[in-house]
């Protein structure tokens, strides 16, 4: 056995054995690049990775033709770096059951939070509830600002009607890092409402993410304003 080769099975075994908590940043990357890599000595490229991005997170966030130009690193390399925060949040999506009742803004914001992980664009997701809360759809509808042009309230009134909602719950999430909402949010989320109602469905909350925090606008008691 070569010593790049024990030194993989040993990295493994102690992932298996042990986890993934008492690895350094660059023994996790270096774990990932072994099945990108399978015949490379990967350590001097994990090293690399993380002192030119700075953090684990950076090389993950890192746009693909940035990690491309990082010496070792090709194209499938950068692809399966890229995947990962995808794959996770994926994952946290999936746990997430169809079932749930979002009858809480505690409730909505933790099932609603793992669609934003690992967001660096800004995305909204309109979610339709029954008579219950009991979600009956969570639908990604747009990718850019809430308040850009590219938001059609007609879309979100379709999608709600489509799915019989008795009502919904807007969410996006803010890429600066701060939840609180615009002056531009305050005015979209009213002539969402306006149109919601028009067909009698309640917009019953929206939701602005920021990282791992979230902001609801019917607890700050915008919904009793109209």
């Amino acid at each position: 056995m070569s010593v790049h080769k024990g030194h993989r099975e040993r990295m493994k075994r102690r992932f298996l054995e042990h986890g993934i908590e008492s690895f350094e940043e660059h023994h996790v990357l270096e774990l990932l690049l072994f099945y990108a890599l399978p015949r490379v000595d990967v350590n001097p490229l994990a090293h690399n990775l993380i002192n030119r991005f700075g953090s684990l997170a950076a090389v993950f966030d890192a746009p693909i033709d940035e990690l491309i130009k990082v010496d070792g690193v090709g194209r499938n390399t950068a692809t399966l770096i890229k995947l990962m925060p995808q794959v996770a949040r994926r994952y946290m999506i999936s746990r997430a059951s169809l079932s749930d009742i979002l009858d809480t803004t505690e409730k909505a914001g933790r099932y609603l939070l793992p669609r934003f992980f690992g967001e660096r664009d800004e995305v909204v997701y309109l979610v339709s509830l029954d008579a219950k809360c009991k979600v009956l759809n969570c639908r990604l509808m747009f990718r850019g600002s809430v308040n850009s042009a590219s938001v059609s309230i007609r879309k979100i009134v379709e999608t709600a009607l489509s799915f019989n909602a008795t009502s919904v719950i807007l969410a996006h999430n803010h890429t600066s890092g701060i939840a609180l909402p615009s002056r531009e949010d305050q005015m979209t989320t009213r002539r969402v409402e306006a149109a919601l109602k028009a067909v009698d469905i309640v917009l019953a909350d929206h939701i602005i993410v920021a990282d791992e925090d979230f902001v609801s606008l019917a607890d700050s008691g915008f919904f009793r304003n109209t």
